[in-house]
C-alpha cells in the first residue's frame, strides 16, 4: 500500500490488481504490464506459484513529477517450454508509471528492470521498493526457490537489487569492475532467501529487511552495501520435508550475521519503522507475520539488537501482508486471502501503548 499526496491509496492485489482508493470509493486502474499470477500445477512450492502484482511506491518528489514505481512477477514467453530457451520462467520486475484517475488508467508505463535470466518455479520473488533520497532505489529479489542462485554473483536471484530511479545500475555498488568481470552490476548485497519486508530508519538511514527462512529461522538484519547473509551456506532452519539442517551451520567467515531470528517461522511480510504520536513506540519495529498471523513489535538499539518483543493483533485479523505508517501517524496493515482487508489501527485512550 501507498499514499498519494492528496490522501488517496493506491493497494496492490496479487492477480495483477492495483486499486486507487479514495474515501469509500475504490477504483481499478487499467493498463498494468502482464503478470504472471496463475496457479502452475508444475510448480515445486507448497500452494502453488506466489507471484502476482507485489509492492507499490509513490516516489518522494510525486508532486512533481508523478511516478508510481511497483514490482511484480513479469512472466516469460509461453512457448518457451524449455530453460535452454532464452523465454522461459518469470522473473521479478520493478516499472512505474503516471495515474490518470480520470481515465482509470495508468500512462507513460515503463518497464525499469527485469530478471534475467528468468527462472522457474513460481516462487519467491521477494519484493519491496524503497527511495534512500539519493537518486537510487532498493528492491530485493528472492532465491526463486534455487539455492545456489544467492552466492551466485552473475544472477540477480537472491540479492538486494540497487538502482537509478530512472533505470540502471547505481554507479557505486559494489561488484561493478569487480574480477572476473562478469558479476551483475545491479547487486549491492547478497546471500538473500526471500525479503518481503524492507525499511529505512529515519534516524540512521540504515536499510533493514526481513527474510525468510526455510522450516524455521526468519530473520532480521540490516543490509549493509556488499555483504553475503549467506544463504544457503548459513541457515537457522532445516529442510521443510527431512528436517535435517541445511548448510555449513548457522555462522561462518565472510558471513554478516542476523540482528535478530525468529526460530520457529513466523513468515515475515511488510516492515516499518514507527514515527508517530505513541511516545512507547517511538522509532520501534513492527514486521507483519503471514503464517503466525499476528503483527511484531521490536525495540531496537543503538547496536542494532533487538531487547524487546510483543505480539499484536494475534489471531485477529489474519495472515498480514504488509504493514506500513500512513500520512496521519497511524499504523495500517493489510491482510490477504479471498478475505482481505485494510485496516487502520489507532490507539487505545485509556493507554499510551
Amino acid at each position: 500500500m501507498a499514499w498519494l499526496p492528496d490522501g488517496r491509496m493506491l493497494i496492490t492485489e496479487r492477480p495483477g490488481r492495483l486499486q486507487l482508493i479514495d474515501g469509500d470509493s475504490v477504483t481499478e486502474l487499467d493498463n498494468l504490464p502482464k503478470t504472471d499470477a496463475e496457479e502452475d500445477d508444475d510448480s515445486a512450492v507448497e500452494g502453488g506459484n506466489q507471484g502476482g502484482l507485489l509492492d507499490v511506491v509513490v516516489h518522494p518528489d510525486y508532486a512533481d513529477n508523478g511516478w508510481v514505481y511497483f514490482t511484480y512477477s513479469s512472466p516469460g514467453d509461453p512457448r518457451a517450454l524449455s530453460t535452454y530457451e532464452p523465454g522461459y520462467g518469470t522473473g521479478t520486475a520493478v516499472a512505474r508509471a503516471r495515474i490518470d484517475a480520470d481515465n482509470a488508467t495508468l500512462t507513460d508505463l515503463e518497464t525499469l528492470y527485469t530478471q534475467i535470466p528468468r527462472t522457474h518455479p513460481g516462487a519467491h520473488y521477494g519484493s519491496r521498493i524503497v527511495f534512500p533520497g539519493d537518486g537510487s532505489l532498493f528492491f530485493p529479489i528472492g532465491d526463486r526457490n534455487v539455492q545456489n542462485l544467492p552466492q551466485d554473483l552473475t544472477n540477480p536471484g537472491g540479492k538486494m537489487i540497487r538502482l537509478q530511479e530512472e533505470g540502471g545500475a547505481h554507479p557505486d555498488n559494489p561488484f561493478i569492475g569487480v574480477e572476473p568481470g562478469n558479476l551483475r552490476p545491479e547487486i549491492y548485497s547478497y546471500g538473500h532467501r526471500n525479503n518481503q519486508g524492507l525499511a529505512l530508519d529515519p534516524q540512521t538511514g540504515e536499510l533493514w529487511a526481513v527474510d525468510h527462512g526455510p522450516n524455521g529461522g526468519d530473520r532480521l538484519y540490516r543490509v549493509e552495501q556488499g555483504a553475503n547473509y549467506g544463504w544457503p551456506m548459513i541457515a537457522h532452519g532445516t529442510e521443510y520435508t527431512t528436517d535435517e539442517h541445511i548448510g555449513l551451520g548457522r555462522e561462518a567467515p565472510g558471513v554478516t550475521p542476523a540482528n535478530h531470528i525468529w526460530e520457529e517461522s513466523m513468515a515475515p511480510s511488510g516492515l516499518a519503522f514507527y514515527t508517530g504520536d505513541v511516545a512507547a513506540w517511538q522509532n520501534n519495529l513492527f514486521a507483519g507475520s503471514l503464517k503466525r498471523e499476528q503483527l511484531h513489535r521490536l525495540v531496537v538499539d543503538e547496536q542494532g539488537e533487538v531487547t524487546h518483543e510483543e505480539m499484536l493483533l494475534v489471531n485477529t485479523l489474519g495472515r498480514i501482508r504488509d504493514v506500513r505508517q500512513g500520512p496521519d501517524g497511524f499504523l495500517y496493515v493489510l491482510t490477504d486471502e479471498e478475505d482481505g482487508g485494510l485496516y487502520r489501527l489507532e490507539p487505545r485512550s485509556d493507554t499510551d501503548s
